[in-house]
């Protein structure tokens, strides 16, 4: 259900894009997530990333070659996690503003192309509504096989303009 018009935000299961453009203030091209198709309130989500040969870093990473980078991957397990908070906590619509503090036990497995389908599986390892900093654990996927993998910890703003 993504109607949050006339949807309590804790039964809110997945997120479309216009969702996702009410929650996060991220725009092309850094808009990294386009679908959050599983969201189990505080605990975890799915987010899907179909990427693309028209994406701007594919021009210099690598030409001939592209290649998602790395960081942009956990960006948008970041982006997922970020949609799945707003959402369980009802800030749709309003100034939630995202901060990466750090990222921890990041490997890449997999190379992510364009044609691929990036599935974000994120959890929540630590943090509660009204608290500030977080710590979340996303696992990228590509045909079921990771693609990258990491931890990393937020801090969220709930007050900030955009």
């Amino acid at each position: 259900m993504t109607d949050t018009d006339t949807a309590d935000a804790a039964s809110i299961t997945e997120a479309d894009i216009q969702l996702i453009q009410r929650i996060l203030p991220h725009r092309y091209p850094f808009l990294l997530v386009d679908r959050v198709t599983k969201i189990d309130g505080l605990k975890s989500a799915v987010g899907i990333k179909n990427v693309t040969m028209n994406e701007p870093h594919f021009q210099g990473h690598f030409p001939g070659q592209p290649i998602m980078p790395g960081v942009t991957i956990i960006e948008a397990m970041a982006q997922t996690a970020g949609v799945m908070c707003a959402c369980a906590m009802n800030k749709i619509d309003g100034d939630l503003m995202i901060y990466f503090m750090n990222i921890d036990n990041c490997k890449f497995r997999r190379k992510v192309v364009p044609g691929d389908q990036l599935e974000m599986h994120v959890e929540v390892m630590r943090g509660r509504p009204g608290g500030r900093v977080w710590r979340f654990r996303g696992t990228g996927y590509v045909d079921g096989e990771v693609a990258a993998e990491a931890e990393f910890a937020a801090m969220i703003d709930p007050g900030s303009a955009r």
